[in-house]
């Protein structure tokens, strides 16, 4: 025995032993297995419990009706949910977070403020492009860029000390909308219609309505599934663009549509009984079964003719820009797509998959004083009067409404002097509607509103309250996927008590 051998214990000799080393690796392997075995069959004495100490809670729901309404963790005024995603970065210190400090330092470069930026060198220190004026009874500071939301600041609840982890667009969207930076993670959207199902049977349970000059930096990412089944993924159209392949051949009856959609739900009853458990199969027959219905409910959900005339003044289809007119379009469908009982609804003010430099969103890195100023034309007017008439409509007693940026804009302007650069350490959303506090701010960013410091909140924070005023507990919602029971909120996030009515 040489001395490297009298080193080694008997334990690890029998460790290099192949004999022994294949024994112990076959009874480690079927052990395994047997415990994967057990656990689909629930056999296991308990079950497992994720590092909160909660047990996990997995919608079970019948992959051949996978929109069948569930109900939510705990009951809440919230049944539905409408957010308002403005992709490029609205700037908080232009619009809703008041920072007289801006004006008194204008043109200085105080101390601690950073040389070098997202896209290069900061310039100076610049006062809000727009003048803040007190709105409602509540007096919240609310800027001229968007006067027609400031005067529903009664209605609403502003989070103000919000911030992410990332300063680029792509990621800064994926990670408001799914939790992760990354892409291939479930959405919103997709985690609420998974635990919740929905009321209406013959339109999409979760519905995104793409801006009109197309989808956000992300695109489908947005509002897509992820590894959740294909089922609860977002049904992408707007009021110009309707789903398409609906209408049915002129010279095809509806008689021989009716002996076709039988035949082919036989066959995919035969195909179902073969390969049961198919998770896939059963989401594509449901979809397009649902396809099949839809042919029926979207033409009439989308003739937005029949509105008076007064909506139409109400909501701008009669003044502005065309592109103004076009987004008005989509507040009513996103209006009249709640009427109906869809659960989500996820509505984009702003577009452009290569970046526009703020002109087709909102991400102002130069002459923020005219781009943000058109973007502002096209979403205020509309949004409010959408918010405005579900309050009238009484869709707010049982809808959220969040309206949402993925990150702010600097207090200062870029080495050009015209534009503001991505802020992710402060950003400012608010909510409106059920279960929230009206005309109510929480959370402060720094008198600069450069970095938030008073009652700070994650995206994760963000999205479990917005989950909680749904009836659902952000620890236990998941989905077990690559040996991993997997959160919106990851492994992070605390509902904002504050902002709960």
């Amino acid at each position: 025995m040489n001395n490297h051998e009298e080193k080694i214990s008997s334990i690890g000799r029998s460790l290099l032993n192949r004999r022994g080393f294949m024994k112990n690796a076959g009874f480690s392997t079927g052990a395994l297995g047997l415990a994967q075995l057990l656990s689909k069959d629930g056999l296991f004495g308990a079950d497992p419990t994720n590092f909160t100490g909660k047990l996990p809670i997995r919608p079970k729901f019948d992959p051949d009706n996978p929109y069948t309404p569930r109900d939510p963790h705990f009951e809440t005024a919230a049944k539905q949910v409408l957010i308002i995603f403005c992709p490029g970065a609205v700037s908080h210190v232009d619009t809703f977070d008041y920072k007289p400090d801006l004006t008194k330092y204008h043109g200085q470069k105080p101390p601690g403020m950073p040389a070098v930026t997202f896209e290069g060198p900061s310039g100076n220190i610049a006062k809000p492009f727009w003048e803040f004026k007190p709105r409602g009874h509540s007096g919240k500071m609310i800027s001229e860029l968007v006067p027609h939301l400031g005067s529903l600041a009664d209605d609403f609840c502003f989070v103000h000390s919000l911030h992410t982890q990332t300063s680029a667009h792509p990621q800064g969207e994926n990670f408001l909308n799914t939790g992760f930076t990354m892409e291939g993670f479930p959405s919103f959207g997709a985690w609420a219609t998974y635990a919740l199902g929905s009321e209406n049977e013959e339109l999409p349970a979760f519905v995104a309505i793409n801006d009109p000059r197309g989808p956000a930096r992300s695109g489908k990412n947005n509002f897509g599934n992820g590894f959740l089944p294909a089922a609860f993924q977002g049904t992408d159209f707007n009021a110009k663009n309707p789903p398409a392949n609906l209408a049915r051949p002129a010279s095809y009856t509806s008689d021989d549509d009716r002996s076709t959609v039988n035949l082919l739900q036989r066959l995919n009853g035969l195909h179902m009984e073969k390969y049961p458990g198919d998770a896939d199969l059963a989401a594509r027959i449901a979809s397009y079964e649902l396809a099949g219905k839809m042919q029926t409910s979207i033409p009439d959900v989308m003739d937005i003719t029949k509105e008076p005339t007064s909506i139409k003044k109400e909501y701008g289809l009669e003044s502005g820009t065309e592109l103004k007119r076009e987004y008005a379009k989509n507040c009513i469908l996103a209006r009249r797509l709640l009427e109906k009982g869809v659960r989500v609804v996820q509505l984009f003010n702003g577009s452009d998959p290569s970046g526009g430099n703020g002109i087709t969103n909102w991400d102002s890195h130069s002459n923020i004083d005219k781009t943000h100023a058109m973007q502002a034309e096209i979403m205020d007017q509309p949004t409010a009067a959408l918010i405005s008439d579900m309050k009238r409509r009484g869709l707010l007693k049982n809808t959220l409404v969040v309206w949402c940026t993925e990150f702010g804009r600097m207090p200062f302007l870029q080495g050009n002097g015209t534009g503001r650069d991505h802020n992710p350490d402060a950003f400012t959303c608010f909510f409106a509607g059920a279960g929230v506090k009206k005309g109510y701010s929480y959370g402060e960013s720094d008198n600069f509103g450069f970095k938030s410091v008073k009652g700070r909140s994650s995206v994760y924070d963000f999205n479990a309250t917005i989950l909680h005023l749904m009836g659902l507990d952000h620890e236990r919602l998941s989905y077990y996927h690559n040996g991993l029971e997997r959160r919106l909120t990851n492994v992070h996030g605390h509902v904002i008590k504050q902002v709960l009515a």
